[in-house]
């Protein structure tokens, strides 16, 4: 491995450390002042991507928890003032639960993810129309050559 190569991989490395840790800060802090926790969120956000019901064990998958785990994150969702979440048996499956948004839950999670939005407007301010389409085309190569030819399972089992 050359030098260059060498040295390159290490500012890349920082680079990217720094980028994920801030980005996780700044969402939880914006999380937090609706109220919730990012796993909370997660949850949520999962329940939209999947027309606002899926199965429980299918969420935990999904966050690589395990059932337990997920059960609990629920069941917090589902004690809160109003209920974000409702549980119920699937009509499919006996054994399954089925997790569902509440209009409260759906309601929380458009504010923060309104809220999100505008945090994103306000940091791609400062650049001009060729600086975000830069940023997108180097997010989008990210997205390209590490999310889909190296998944997280393929990583774990190296």
């Amino acid at each position: 491995m050359s030098v260059k190569l060498e040295a390159d991989i290490q500012v890349i490395w920082m680079l990217l450390f720094q980028i994920v840790a801030d980005i996780e800060k700044r969402i939880a802090a914006l999380i937090a002042r609706h109220q919730l926790t990012p796993p909370q969120f997660y949850v949520l956000k999962t329940l939209m991507e999947h027309g606002g019901s899926c199965p429980i064990g299918q969420i935990a998958r999904e966050h690589h928890l395990t059932n337990a785990t997920m059960t609990g994150l629920v069941k917090r969702l589902e004690i809160m003032q109003p209920p974000l979440v409702k549980r119920e048996q699937s009509a499919h499956d006996r054994r399954s639960i089925m997790v569902s948004l509440t209009d409260a839950g759906l309601g929380r999670f458009e504010d923060v993810r309104d809220e999100l939005m505008n945090h994103v407007k306000e940091m791609v301010t400062f650049l001009d129309e060729q600086g975000r389409e830069n940023l997108i085309e180097y997010a989008s190569f990210y997205v390209m050559q590490v999310v889909h030819k190296f998944p997280v399972s393929d990583v774990s089992q190296s």
